[in-house]
């Protein structure tokens, strides 16, 4: 399903979604377009419609994993004084 679905499925407007947000509805538009989001932002949008986020790794071998700590906020980086990639979906 993709996040237009989710948010239609879930019975919400852009507009909706934008106010959640704190983003324009031209910026929940492109955001659902977007093959390639940071898990802060995916995490953001799952929560401003109701839900949460997990995310679970597979492998033919075992049982599904999910994974904790990576969907979670994480502290400001500069604030930190550390450097740090993020982690894309």
């Amino acid at each position: 399903m993709t996040l237009q679905e989710l948010r239609r499925a879930r019975k919400l407007t852009q507009v909706r979604m934008a106010k959640a947000l704190g983003i324009s509805q031209d910026g929940i538009s492109k955001l659902e377009k977007r093959s390639d989001l940071l898990l802060s932002t995916l995490r953001k949008t799952v929560e401003a419609m109701g839900g949460s986020l997990s995310l679970v790794a597979e492998f033919p071998d075992r049982d599904p994993v999910v994974l904790s700590g990576i969907s979670e906020v994480e502290p400001n980086p500069k604030a930190a004084g550390k450097k740090h990639a993020h982690a894309r979906a």
